[in-house]
This record gives structure tokens, C-alpha cells and sequence, in this order.
């Protein structure tokens, strides 16, 4: 019999498909373990629908695994919550923690007693390589891109995993998840779908420079336009919300991309990320083709408003890019999403004030432009958090 494998999403208050968790199931080998998805935004008592999905395997199955992606801050205590649950009443389950956390903080999260191991970055291989060991009977520690307990109950971190090109990566196998719930909830059949994982830059605030070592890796247009035509013919989307984080990052990736969506007649808007450097290098041929293909939003990471604060929080462009990329939107018809941070460590009231009148000099030039505002959070791991800890500030302890 198949090995059960429950692959779990805490509640959150936004309602984009867990594409983590699609990407990690889709690449498990589907002969010898059986995967469901359960998203605990999409249920009403999200412990039991754990539960009834891990003991749904058969009496004579192998112990079934449960797979948590945590999200550092709230999410954590109903992944420790529903760790427990299972463990205290699913014999023989196996609980494995993924995501950014236990990313941050591999050794860490092993500290709760109901957690096996833990997935480092990119999860797709070292999962399956996870379930493989299980499958014979070896020990979890070791395992490349996991931390496990060892003999004596340490935390034994195994070897750093290379990024791995998504081309030898499964397709996403979009069935695991109840796509029309999603697009009930979100008001619109909205897909989301991701070509990248990871970003070469270096932003002071962003995890993913410690979290996967500034590489990054991309889906070829090809395997773009496939994938995206395929689900298209399968679940009629009118528009697609690409969640990579710097879709942008091969231009010439971008400008293929376009082309194929076009030549594919893939009839769906699109939306999706980009550097304000990025967007003043883009051909302008290459603004028309993206148009041409449904480009209808992009989101402009700008940060702070003044050049001195960018270049303190290594964000690596100029705020006159930014303005360029406003003028090329306006000028395509394309709407765009800036945000911006307050309340970095140290951060004066008139370094705020000059951010709030950038945001009010953007949010002027178009209808179409929004500059939401945020305030600056800790994130762990990251340099303007150490530094805030070298001042003085205290980081949580467990």
C-alpha cells in the first residue's frame, strides 16, 4: 500500500493557492506515496481535518508523513499545534516542518518535541529524498537540505542542497488543490502560478539572501507556456498572478514568456514583480510585447524615499528608476503597485516623512497607482534585524 502523505497550510487572512506545498507534492513520486493537500484557511476545524486525512490511508499502509510550511510569526502555533495532534493520535506519523522558519532556524524548530525534521529552501528534492529513506527504513539525519534528530536526540543538520533548475522539477500538478474554492474566494478565477524560486539581490530586509545564498533559478518560456496553456484548457482562468519573487530577473526569460502566453492565445491578464533597475533595463519593445500578452499590474518594490535609506537597506536602485518605470506603466496602460517600508532601526521622522511624500508623488500620477505603506518587522535572519539586536532589541527565544 502508498504511503499517506498530508501536506498542511496554516490559516492565513489572504487566500493565494499554497504553491509551496503544490510544488513539493507534485514532485513525490506518485507509485509509492499518495499525497493530499489540506489548506486549514479552507476549513472549519483544520486539527480535524489533519487527522481524518492522515488515518485515511488504511490500517495496513505505511505511517503516514504530515508536511507543514511555517511561515514565521502567528502561523507557527497552529503548526505546533497541529504537530501535536498528530502526533498523539496517529501512530507511526512522521512530521516534517518546511518553509521559511525552518529555514531560518533548522536546529530551532526541532526544540518542539512533535517536529522529525526539518526542509531547508528548496524543498521538492529534499522532501522526496525524505520519504525515500523512510520508504527504507534509513535515518533522517544527514539527509541533504534537512535537519534531523540523530541517535542521541541532537539536531543534526545535513549538507547544504545545490538550487535545483526547475526544468528537472515535476510540473505542478494543480489537482491536488480544490482550484475552484480558490477562485470562489478570491472573487475572480485568479490563478496562481510561480516560473522562479530565489533572487540575487541583496535587500537588508528580505530573508531570501540567507535563505537560498542570492542563486536563482527559472522555468524556460517553453515550459511557461505549456504549463500555463494546459491549465488554461483545464480550469478557464482570466487571469494569472505569477508569485515569483523577481519575476523580472532574465529579461530576455520575460520577453519569451510574453511571446509564448501571445502565441499560445492564453486569453488572461497577468500580473507580476519587478525591480524598479529591472524595469528601466527592459527593452521597450519588450514593455509592448508583455502588454500584448496581458500584462495588466506590476508590483515596484521602492521602500524608502530618499536615496540615503535605499542604499542603507541595500535595495540597489535609484528612486529616479522608479519614476522612469511609473512614466513606462502610464505609458502601456499598465497598473503598478509600489509599497513602501516605515520605522527601519533608527530611522528619523523626517526620513519617514520624506517616504510618505514619494509614496503621495506616485500615488499622483495615475489612478491605477497604489503606494501601500508598511511598517518595518524583524524578520530573523536578516542584516537590519542583527542590527537592531546589537542595539539592544530582543529577539524571541524559542
Amino acid at each position: 500500500m502508498r504511503r499517506r502523505v498530508v501536506l498542511y497550510n496554516p490559516s492565513a487572512v489572504f487566500f493565494t493557492m499554497p504553491l509551496g506545498l503544490l510544488a513539493v507534492g507534485s514532485h513525490v513520486d506518485r507509485s509509492r506515496h499518495e499525497v493530499l493537500v489540506v489548506d486549514g484557511r479552507l476549513e472549519e476545524d483544520p486539527v480535524t481535518a489533519v487527522l481524518a486525512a492522515l488515518r485515511g490511508g488504511g490500517r495496513d499502509a505505511p505511517g503516514p508523513v504530515l508536511g507543514i510550511s511555517v511561515l514565521t510569526g502567528a502561523p507557527i502555533r497552529e503548526a505546533i499545534e497541529v504537530s501535536r495532534a498528530a502526533k498523539e493520535r496517529v501512530p507511526g506519523v512522521t512530521v516534517v516542518w518546511g518553509g521559511w522558519h525552518p529555514s531560518l532556524f533548522p536546529e530551532g524548530c526541532l526544540e518542539e518535541a512533535s517536529v522529525d525534521a526539518t526542509v531547508q529552501a528548496q524543498g521538492e528534492e529534499t522532501f522526496a529524498e525524505i520519504l525515500r529513506r523512510l520508504d527504507a527504513d534509513e535515518p533522517l539525519a544527514g539527509c541533504a537540505g534537512a535537519t534531523a534528530r540523530g541517535a542521541d536526540g541532537s539536531a543534526v543538520r545535513g549538507p547544504a542542497r545545490p538550487l535545483a533548475p526547475l526544468s528537472g522539477l515535476a510540473p505542478h500538478d494543480y489537482s491536488l488543490l480544490p482550484v475552484e474554492r480558490y477562485f470562489a474566494l478570491k472573487g475572480r478565477r485568479q490563478l496562481d502560478f510561480v516560473t522562479s524560486q530565489g533572487c540575487h539581490f541583496r535587500c537588508a530586509f528580505c530573508a531570501d539572501p540567507f535563505v537560498f545564498g542570492r542563486k536563482w533559478v527559472g522555468m524556460p518560456p517553453e515550459r511557461v507556456g505549456e504549463e500555463l496553456g494546459r491549465l488554461h484548457r483545464e480550469h478557464a482562468f482570466d487571469d494569472v498572478n505569477f508569485q515569483d519573487e523577481t519575476f523580472f530577473t532574465s529579461l530576455e526569460r520575460v520577453a519569451g514568456i510574453a511571446e509564448e502566453l501571445t502565441r499560445r492565445k492564453v486569453s488572461s491578464t497577468w500580473a507580476a514583480t519587478m525591480r524598479a533597475d529591472q524595469g528601466e533595463r527592459l527593452p521597450e519593445e519588450a514593455w509592448a510585447a508583455c502588454k500584448r500578452s496581458g500584462l495588466r499590474r506590476l508590483l515596484i518594490g521602492v521602500e524608502a524615499g530618499t536615496q540615503e535609506m535605499v542604499d542603507r537597506i541595500r535595495k540597489d536602485i535609484r528612486l529616479e528608476q522608479v519614476l522612469r518605470c511609473a512614466e513606462r506603466c502610464l505609458r502601456h496602460g499598465i497598473a503598478a503597485q509600489f509599497p513602501f517600508i516605515v520605522c527601519f532601526p533608527g530611522e528619523s521622522d523626517a526620513s519617514v516623512e520624506a517616504t510618505l511624500d514619494f509614496a503621495r508623488r506616485l500615488a499622483a500620477m495615475s489612478p491605477t497607482f497604489q503606494t501601500p505603506v508598511f511598517f518595518f518587522k524583524p524578520y530573523p535572519g536578516t542584516p537590519l534585524t542583527e542590527e537592531a539586536v546589537r542595539a539592544g532589541f530582543r529577539l524571541p527565544a524559542t
